[in-house]
């Protein structure tokens, strides 16, 4: 592709979309409410103490509660989990001990950890960057489990955007 053929929001929006995203259930609890999303936009950015960033809608309902009780939890989908990511596309439903149909239990956060989710992360607000229609919360990781055993290398067990379909893009 030649960048004097192609409109300048065009190629912005297709190096945006170069970026590979991984997919991951973010639950949040405040009191006795619980939400769940799927999120794309979570790294690692720091280990010493251990840090991750995700960035969350301002306008969601999981922005909220993390704002409202200072946790959140990471739930990283595996491969063949799409639905489970779709699922979570939409508002979460909690019904009769089930989020969005979902299994799932309380972390010592109280946050929920997908009992299907091959990882999970638990973490405690540490930092907040808002003013957009996202805001990036900066997590410390004080908690992390496994549902399941892992061989081989971890990062490509982890269910990616690009799993989900031509049609599914992010960025831009």
């Amino acid at each position: 592709m030649n960048n004097k053929d192609t409109p300048e929001t065009d190629v912005k929006k297709i190096a945006l979309r170069m970026i590979p995203y991984g997919l991951y259930v973010l639950t949040a609890r405040a009191s006795e409410e619980v939400t769940a999303a799927t999120i794309t936009w979570v790294t690692q950015t720091a280990f010493k103490p251990t840090l991750v960033v995700a960035g969350i809608r301002a306008d969601s309902r999981s922005h909220a509660l993390i704002k409202q009780s200072g946790v959140f939890n990471l739930n990283v989908l595996g491969k063949g989990q799409q639905a489970i990511a779709f699922s979570f596309f939409k508002p979460s439903v909690l019904e009769d001990g089930r989020l969005s149909g979902h299994k799932f239990r309380p972390a010592a956060n109280g946050c929920p950890i997908l009992e299907d989710a091959p990882a999970w992360l638990e973490c405690k607000l540490v930092n907040a960057i808002e003013g957009a229609d996202h805001s990036v919360f900066v997590g410390e990781v004080t908690g992390a489990g496994l549902n399941a055993s892992i061989s081989g290398r971890p990062d490509e067990l982890t269910l990616h955007l690009r799993d989900l379909g031509e049609k599914i893009h992010y960025g831009g």
